[in-house]
């Protein structure tokens, strides 16, 4: 299967979203359900995880992803094993591990295999009757990416034996099928179809499954509706649910859930996965990417990279991206200037990172980079923007968000450079937009003057456009601003 540029996108969603889920919901861990008012913010976990860390939830999740990456299969005895072994390595020094996790975990050798993981596993449940907690559902999302190409039927199967290394019970497997098997549709398609899946679980299990999404998607329902009891397996998958079926946008679903109370985390990571395969990665802001941090030791572009590797099977493009250590620099194109408007910021294309001001600390990019091409103590930004017309799901909010983060940086002190490939067309875009939006300059005239700035300068029609309309919005947004009471 060849993904379109805004498949990919999704498919990275499904992984970042997920990610700043768990790490938006961290702060509010097992409080009470929130307000509409009140607008979730990062901060220090109650188990001490710090602003932006994600918890167990994507830490669980980044083993399965990574195995994708390299281009296993979840089929494979032996990525299963690697998995565990990772699992076991991470509980060592884990702020915090799942009860149910924990107790399988705890019995396992270094060397465990996946036999021997199910058969404590499954003995765990036939002593307590019971393991229906949320930890298989809260770290599912990556199986999803290895079976894009692949069959619902290869799917469930793959989503309920990797949930039955840890929490036996048909709930858990049931509900991992369902929502990798929604991740895949998503992806896919950019559509919400959760009750489609239903074919894929046993026959006898599908009415009660349909009244349990029912629940989670009727009119008005909210993640509050399901907070007590919501490290339930059931409970979780129905918060997640409603906070995506009531949601506007990506980041709204996120915020929604988190808002439910509870195993607020959890709920927000899987809804995360979920919502991040509807609108894609491009939709979360890059005021939250920029945050993400946590085990072992990655940040958000190194959670795109392992994304697109796992729903490539480990492969890369024919230009070597992205696991390539330096992305293609065109002949000729090595341009670096200061913006016209902003003598802190510079503006230009991938060729100039090798020579950047050593002022320099943070770089915009607006293209691919390679692995190795940023300058080793500069914060790096990366923004999905495809200069083509018709491969952005999110350009204008694309558009406006890499503007809002140069001014973002520049606030807190910081001296930009914001490129793309060449420095011709989304970096003109974004530069110009940048004057407009922050720095009181005319649109007429941020173009002119970021055209005699820029040798290469030819943005194209379709962002020139979408630049426009962003610039005729913050206008209006601003006379209306000035004439309310």
């Amino acid at each position: 299967m060849r993904l379109s540029a805004m498949q990919l996108d999704r498919a990275v969603g499904a992984i970042l979203a997920s990610a700043a889920g768990d790490a938006l919901g961290s702060r509010y861990e097992f409080g009470p359900a929130l307000p509409d008012s009140l607008t979730p913010e990062f901060g220090v976990g109650c188990f001490g995880h710090d602003v932006g860390e994600w918890t167990d939830d994507t830490s669980m999740a980044l083993p399965i992803l990574m195995q994708l990456a390299e281009g296993h299969t979840l089929d494979d005895p032996h990525a299963l094993a690697r998995i565990l072994a990772d699992w076991r390595e991470w509980a060592r020094t884990a702020k915090d591990v799942g009860t149910q996790t924990r107790g399988v975990l705890s019995h396992l050798d270094d060397d465990a295999t996946e036999d021997a993981a199910r058969a404590v596993s499954e003995n765990a449940h036939r002593r307590t009757g019971r393991s229906g907690g949320n930890g298989s559902l809260m770290r599912t999302g990556p199986v999803a990416l290895g079976y894009l190409d692949r069959s619902p039927a290869d799917l469930a199967a793959a989503a309920g034996r990797v949930a039955q290394l840890t929490h036996w019970e048909p709930d858990n497997v049931d509900a991992c099928a369902l929502w990798c098997l929604a991740i895949r549709h998503a992806v896919l398609t950019g559509e919400l179809d959760i009750r489609g899946q239903l074919a894929w679980v046993p026959a006898d299990r599908r009415a009660r499954w349909a009244e349990i999404i029912d629940e989670a998607t009727a009119p008005g329902i909210h993640p509050r509706d399901f907070t007590p009891g919501n490290g339930w397996v059931v409970r979780a998958f129905q918060g997640a649910l409603a906070a995506i079926s009531g949601a506007v946008s990506l980041r709204d679903a996120l915020e929604r859930a988190v808002r439910g109370g509870g195993d607020t985390d959890t709920v927000a990571a899987i809804a995360g996965s979920l919502a991040g395969a509807i609108w894609g990665g491009s939709a979360l802001p890059l005021s939250f990417r920029r945050r993400l941090h946590g085990w072992p030791g990655v940040d958000a572009n190194e959670l795109t990279r392992l994304a697109v590797l796992a729903a490539r099977h480990g492969r890369s493009d024919g230009e070597g991206w992205p696991m390539a250590d330096r992305a293609t620099v065109y002949a000729g194109s090595d341009h670096l200037f200061p913006h016209p408007h902003d003598e802190d910021v510079w503006i230009g294309s991938l060729a100039a990172l090798d020579r950047l001001p050593d002022e320099v600390d943070a770089v915009v990019s607006l293209c691919r980079i390679g692995r190795a091409q940023m300058p080793a103590d500069a914060e790096s930004i990366q923004v999905w923007l495809v200069d083509q017309p018709d491969r952005n799901a999110n350009l204008d909010r694309v558009l406006a968000d890499a503007a809002d983060m140069v001014a973002e940086l520049r606030r807190e002190g910081k001296r930009v450079f914001l490129h793309c490939a060449e420095g011709r067309s989304r970096t003109s875009a974004v530069a110009a937009l940048y004057g407009a939006r922050h720095r009181g300059i005319p649109l007429d005239q941020a173009w002119d003057d970021v055209r005699r700035t820029l040798p290469g300068f030819a943005p194209q029609q379709f962002l020139r456009e979408a630049v426009a309309r962003l610039a005729q919005r913050g206008a209006a947004t601003r006379g209306s601003a000035r004439i309310t009471p």
